[in-house]
């Protein structure tokens, strides 16, 4: 729905093309998703990007299948890191942490999004093998 949007539209928001490459499956970086703005956006920025200047650049990126998500075993790994108990879950408190101060750090509307989904409605905590199954993108 949101490539069909954007096929309609001749131009798109900057700040939504993070948006519409991972909706396609890709998860650039934030320094990547960046090096894609530079390469579509007009010499005078404006805000906007052209469509005409995007689908090229998006076409090759997926033809070259840049930009792969992590593997479920390895998204996994990375949750037992953090889970130093072994207990199963991370608090949401242990989660925003690491998630908001170590890497690339998320931002507060980045690290809301995921805590609604990753966030179990009952006990308040989040389950992450369930929740990293949620995650896994299926490779085309």
């Amino acid at each position: 729905m949101l490539l069909i949007y954007l096929i309609t539209s001749l131009t798109r928001l900057s700040m939504e093309v993070g948006t519409i490459v991972r909706s396609l499956k890709c998860c650039p970086t934030e320094g990547e998703l960046h090096d894609i703005l530079a390469e579509v956006e007009e010499e005078e920025p404006t805000g906007y990007i052209r469509f005409e200047k995007f689908e090229p650049a998006m076409l090759k990126t997926l033809l070259e299948r840049r930009y792969k998500p992590a593997p479920e075993d390895q998204i996994m790994k990375a949750f037992e890191v953090l889970d130093q108990e072994s207990k199963g879950y991370l608090t949401t408190e242990e989660l925003t942490k690491y998630m908001s101060e170590e890497g690339e750090p998320f931002t507060q509307e980045e690290m809301e999004e995921m805590l609604s989904a990753a966030v179990d409605p009952d006990k308040g905590i989040i389950f992450y093998k369930d929740f990293v199954s949620m995650m896994v993108v299926e490779d085309l």
